[in-house]
């Protein structure tokens, strides 16, 4: 399965919300993570993959154990300070924009197994998270150029 590039218009649709935690969920996930890697991401949205649905993996240490994160119909609850950052997308090769976002983040998603989880994080976490959820809502990174 190949990651959808820009202008691609699949990249603008929203994600639908999860309503079924079952083992195609996993599935996906699963697929999801073995593409980030072999493309050396370090976040992925099921959008990018031509799943509309509101899926994102995450793992910011690429391959160390125990680092995977996987977010379910993830919303933003709080956010606080700036930094900016340059950010790359794996959508759009060989583009590098300067954003800024929210340093610190707290989120509501839910687990694979359909467990509602908070979930705090800070820096290139919080960084990629709020890129990922920007996919999930049809926005890209050129979306921030000036």
């Amino acid at each position: 399965m190949l990651i959808i590039k820009y202008p691609n218009k699949i990249l603008r649709k929203k994600s639908k919300k999860i309503k079924h935690f079952n083992k195609k969920l996993k599935k996906i996930t699963k697929k999801m993570f073995n593409i980030m890697y072999k493309n050396n991401g370090i976040g992925l949205s099921a959008i990018q993959i031509n799943i509309k649905q509101s899926i994102i993996v995450i793992d910011i240490n690429k391959k160390k154990k125990n680092n995977k994160i996987i977010l379910i119909n993830p919303k933003i609850i709080k956010k606080k300070k700036y930094i900016t950052s340059k950010e790359g997308c794996l959508s759009i090769p060989n583009k590098i924009i300067k954003i800024k976002r929210y340093k610190y983040l707290y989120i509501k998603t839910y687990n694979i197994y359909g467990k509602k989880i908070f979930l705090f994080s800070k820096n290139l976490l919080s960084i990629c998270i709020q890129h990922e959820i920007d996919h999930i809502n049809g926005k890209l990174i050129i979306d921030y150029e000036k």
